[in-house]
């Protein structure tokens, strides 16, 4: 057995293994940022450093995480619904919200300055009032501790199968100031938390901890570290902390690659990851597709940039002649709504239909291979349309190409629906627009993440994560014969 001895200096030229038969040769750059007590983490073939500050950080938070699991358990459910609605309240008070806009202002003005996009950065009235909604629907939903599921009877004794927290719930999310009324739903289920949010948001998310969520733990007599944030911008304070097997589970939320990356830090050290990073709907047409449905699908599926905003659109060979035009309208539509033109990429054979362009319409050719790719825009709207087969012919090529994510089929036939509900390899399904799939809308239950199926399919084969999702089941035997035996 080879010895273990820490790493104190790297030196230009020193070889770190990766993949188990691969080697990483340290360039000059990372010897001379390495120092002592700084870490390297090997996640897939990435070689991550990590300095000891930001290791330091990480692990500070994640204790104390980990030390509010048992007390938290010691405190009643009412107690855990009177955070909800103190938290609640404290984003309705006007003193409050001035203080917390200007954190947020300070956050956008750097961003903008550093050519950040500031789109789902800004923390506005709309915004607010959505993390009040959540925060109720939370205070509302009934204690999720000690839940009976499940009970076997025998003579004399039962064993009753209960609900129950994992523990403490490690997130990295995107700069939304937004996520802290979704993460707080964990609390509800007996589990706590310990963020790292964007850079571009941290001044905000420090202002809502001292300001709104740290005095309602406090107020309802809930340990104040169920909810802790990593007081970090560096994006090494996240590999930290998700590299720390006191995680019970390690959430992640962003961009596709940020997310494989921070899912391979965890399971290097067996932590059980949910992960929400690729996202992109489609829709596809069928044969008796109805012209104003297909259209009102489109412009209302593209009305933002999020994960379930639609991406690629299928339409059969059948109505190509009819439908290509209506789609291009319908984006056309989506860009005047918010003042700019649009962009539409075009397989060959959808380019074949195209007799007029839509005045703002930029089009685009592209391979087939290219249906899955996920078009990141930012104020010009833009998808991708595609010529098929037909309806089985677009299910196979979303299976094969497509994030896994969001399917939605327009159609007049309730047997079309079905059939592609059991053929699509998709977690979210329906007959219309693509942006119902969101937790909180649909399901009145704030979000943790919505899961395509790309990295298995625990914690739900729904693919929303939410706080009451995050639970594991433990087995209580009671005996009413003690003198039963084996």
């Amino acid at each position: 057995m080879a010895e273990s001895v820490a790493l104190s200096s790297l030196r230009e030229g020193d070889r770190v293994v990766v993949g188990g038969d691969r080697q990483v040769i340290v360039d000059a750059a990372l010897a001379a940022a390495f120092a002592p007590g700084d870490r390297l983490i090997v996640a897939g073939t990435d070689v991550l450093h990590i300095p000891a500050a930001d290791a330091d950080v990480a692990a500070v938070a994640v204790g104390a995480a980990v030390g509010a699991v048992t007390p938290l358990a010691r405190c009643s459910g009412a107690s855990i619904t009177a955070f909800f609605e103190d938290f609640a309240r404290r984003l309705e008070d006007p003193s409050i919200v001035a203080l917390l806009r200007a954190a947020n202002e300070r956050d956008v003005a750097d961003a903008a300055a550093r050519g950040r996009s500031t789109t789902r950065l800004v923390l506005d009235d709309a915004m607010l009032a959505a993390m009040v909604e959540g925060l109720r629907m939370w205070r509302d939903t009934p204690d999720l501790r000690d839940v009976e599921v499940a009970r076997v009877d025998h003579d004399g004794w039962h064993v009753a199968a209960r609900q129950a927290p994992l523990g403490a719930v490690g997130f990295v999310f995107e700069g939304r100031p937004n996520v802290f009324a979704d993460a707080a739903g964990v609390v509800r289920s007996g589990n706590t938390a310990v963020l790292r949010i964007g850079s571009d948001a941290l001044g905000t998310a420090t202002a809502i901890v001292e300001h709104a969520v740290t005095p309602a733990l406090s107020a309802a007599g809930l340990p104040t570290d169920a909810m802790v944030l990593v007081g970090s911008r560096a994006h090494a304070a996240g590999w930290a902390m998700f590299a720390d097997d006191r995680l019970a589970l390690a959430v992640a939320r962003g961009s596709g690659a940020a997310v494989a990356q921070l899912g391979a830090v965890a399971r290097a050290v067996g932590t059980p990851v949910s992960l929400h990073g690729t996202g992109g709907a489609w829709v596809i047409a069928a044969d008796d597709a109805d012209e104003e449905r297909l259209a009102a699908t489109i412009e209302n599926s593209l009305d933002r940039k999020v994960c379930n905003t639609v991406n690629t659109v299928c339409v059969p060979t059948s109505r190509a002649d009819d439908l290509v035009g209506v789609v291009m309208d319908a984006v056309a539509a989506a860009g005047r709504r918010r003042g700019v033109g649009a962009r539409v990429h075009v397989t060959a054979a959808a380019a074949a239909h195209l007799d007029t362009s839509p005045d703002g319409l930029d089009i685009v050719t592209i391979a087939d291979e290219e249906l899955g790719h996920e078009w990141e825009w930012e104020n010009v709207p833009e998808c991708t349309v595609a010529v098929v087969a037909d309806v089985d012919d677009a299910v196979e090529r979303f299976n094969r190409w497509s994030p896994h994510f969001v399917c939605s089929v327009i159609t007049t036939s309730d047997e079309v629906v079905e059939q592609v509900y059991a053929t699509v390899d998709a977690p979210f399904v329906g007959d219309g627009f693509t942006r119902w799939v969101d937790g909180q809308y649909a399901l009145g239950e704030p979000e943790l993440g919505l899961s395509n199926w790309e990295g298995g399919r625990l914690l739900g084969r729904g693919g929303v994560l939410s706080g009451a999702s995050v639970h594991t089941v433990r087995l209580l035997a009671r005996f009413n014969d003690v003198s039963i035996r084996r």
